[in-house]
């Protein structure tokens, strides 16, 4: 199992041991906002891409509030089993409350998740307010979307995640063009 560490002492690590940071969020997550320096390896690709470290420097995983981390840090334990590696306890979140830098590019679309939250309840609203004021079959609107995720919370497959990620508005820049 990971140690967790804060991120005053992830900072040290990154600064005089050269430590190296891992992003396990996804990356339009990423691209959005992240710790300077930190590379991306999201969770859902985990065992397709080869994690590389430098042997007995110590590695430092972190996500947006530290669940994600905190929930498959034996998975994440397992790619570094030669090494000290750590959970950021509050991840990104606490790293910004620390004070510590973070890299932002507002250019770059929202999260895919957050995008599905809006629209999901977007539609739900606007359901039961038709339902309510025009005709009552416009109830049907949020059934439909409140089915739709229970199916994508079942099998893990968001068809609303789907389309919104293929708007042209979801065309994210590259990185270093975005800094």
């Amino acid at each position: 199992m990971l140690k967790t560490i804060t991120p005053a002492e992830a900072a040290r690590l990154l600064r005089e041991e050269g430590a190296a940071l891992v992003d396990v969020r996804e990356p339009d997550e990423h691209a959005r906002e992240r710790i300077p320096g930190a590379r991306n390896l999201p969770l859902s690709r985990l065992e397709e891409v080869e994690l590389a470290v430098q042997q007995g420097r110590p590695v430092v995983f972190h996500c947006r509030s530290g669940a994600r981390t905190q929930a498959n840090a034996a998975r994440l334990a397992d790619r570094v089993s030669s090494c000290e590696a750590y959970v950021l306890e509050g991840g990104l979140d606490a790293w910004k409350r620390a004070g510590l830098p973070v890299a932002e590019d507002r250019r770059q679309p929202l999260e895919l998740m957050r995008q599905v939250q809006i629209a999901a309840g977007s539609m739900v609203l606007l359901g039961v307010m038709l339902g309510a004021l025009v005709w009552p079959w416009f109830y049907l609107l949020s059934a439909f979307v409140g089915a739709g995720l229970v199916f994508a919370g079942i099998t893990g497959s968001c068809g609303l995640a789907r389309v919104l990620r293929l708007m042209p508005w979801n065309r994210r820049l590259p990185i270093a063009a975005a800094a």
